[in-house]
């Protein structure tokens, strides 16, 4: 391995976009493109045999674990893995189809123990946890990035402005369920993983640099331990579109449309929208069709439907209709919260004028550091204080608040005296 492929050679930060290196100045070298893998493109691992070989390797091996993973979304129903890439010094890269091998928890559990390098963990780990590989300890480069300062915390522009390197990124979003995978595809997946050792180092120093390393820490261990996210209430009011549906018929026909959607595109397994658009179910719930040429009519149900098809969304928009009033879905979902902060100047001027205070101290101070307002403190977390501030308004008081709503020490010991100081101003 050369040094034009070493990032050991790299001796510090080339930029960090709102984190400079000590000297302050950035410097200004064009970045090496990255277009092959130290020990090349792995071969896929698809069955037990080979598994259990990589299984071994990784176990021997020393060091954090990069880790990364592929969905098919946009093209396959819901968020299965459809690749798995690993990293780690003794070891290799490894590529691993789960469709051949769905069950990694053997894998997972030779680096149970191990730190697992993630860029964006949370996008990752659910699809990771559904195939067995379940980290307990986290570094998480993108929010490592944020914390630090960077403008940009994609993986492309991390490696880039950190160790100096270009990836190729033309196959992010292309269908990670074909078989077989493509070379470019592969290699590209290979490079996603090949450089993450060397950059959660980097950020590590940096981290500790601008005396954030424990916050960053505090948070990794957050994410790792928090549980599988509970199913969403009433999906269907994601629908994109949805604000301009005011009556509650409508809405019984987006709800109808929805569901019908989902049934079909799960037991196809592709995206709800190669099934139907969000825009169709939309027009549908403002027109209401009253049969299915009026249907066929609307944009989204063109001649490309067929009659079948037709009569099926024809069939669901039916059922809303038929729904006794009793039964149509009421505006809007049930607040577990605060209102929308449009509306507080009108439901609670007091509440509205502590929540400006609160938006003002926190910006300042999120700037004084250098890092996003919402990984200070989260604007929902900021919302609920505000609204229902406790009867106390003392530090204390405010810190217990805030830890119960799930924020971490370090951000409590800098939000709290803010909060505290914003819930008073009406008093």
């Amino acid at each position: 391995m050369t040094d034009a492929h070493d990032p050991a050679a790299k001796t510090a930060l080339r930029t960090t976009g709102g984190a400079p290196p000590d000297d302050g100045v950035a410097a200004e070298v064009p970045p090496v493109a990255l277009l092959e893998p130290r020990e090349g493109i792995p071969p896929v691992v698809a069955d037990a045999d080979a598994l259990a070989e990589v299984i071994s390797a990784f176990a021997a091996g020393t060091g954090p674990v990069a880790v990364d993973a592929e969905r098919a979304s946009g093209y396959r129903y819901g968020q299965r893995a459809y690749l798995v890439q690993l990293r780690r010094e003794g070891a290799g890269s490894a590529l691993i189809d789960p469709v051949g091998c769905p069950d990694l928890s053997a894998l997972g559990d030779v680096l149970a123990d191990t730190e697992w390098i993630l860029h964006a963990a949370t996008q990752d780990l659910p699809c990771l946890r559904d195939i067995g590989m379940v980290p307990t300890q986290i570094f998480d480069t993108e929010l490592a990035g944020r914390l630090a300062g960077f403008p940009r915390v994609g993986l492309g522009a991390m490696v880039e402005s950190v160790l100096g390197y270009a990836l190729e990124k033309g196959h992010s979003a292309v269908d990670w369920s074909t078989r077989p995978l493509p070379e470019p595809w592969l290699r590209y997946a290979a490079l996603d993983v090949e450089l993450l050792v060397d950059l959660r180092n980097e950020l590590e120093k940096e981290l500790d640099r601008q005396g954030k390393l424990d916050w960053a820490h505090q948070e990794f261990d957050a994410i790792a331990s928090a549980p599988p996210a509970p199913p969403r209430k009433d999906p269907w009011r994601r629908t994109s579109g949805m604000h301009k549906v005011r009556r509650r018929r409508q809405m019984a026909v987006v709800r109808e449309l929805w569901t019908a959607r989902d049934t079909v595109a799960q037991r196809r397994d592709v995206s709800p929208g190669k099934v139907l658009s969000d825009s169709a179910i939309i027009e549908a719930a403002l027109s209401v069709p009253p049969n299915v040429q009026a249907l066929t009519a609307l944009t989204g149900f063109g001649h490309r439907m067929g009659r079948r098809q037709l009569e099926q969304w024809q069939a669901a928009v039916d059922r809303a209709k038929a729904l006794p009033d009793a039964e149509l879905p009421q505006p809007g979902q049930p607040l577990n919260g605060p209102p929308p902060p449009r509306s507080w100047a009108d439901k609670d001027p007091a509440a509205a004028a502590r929540l400006s205070a609160a938006r003002t101290a926190v910006s300042a101070l999120a700037e004084e550091l250098n890092l996003p307002q919402e990984n200070l403190i989260t604007p929902d977390t900021v919302r609920r204080v505000c609204w229902e501030p406790p009867g106390d308004h003392s530090v204390e008081a405010v810190a217990q608040a805030l830890t119960e709503l799930g924020a971490r020490p370090w951000q409590v010991e800098l939000v709290a005296p803010l909060l505290a100081q914003a819930v008073t101003v009406t008093d």
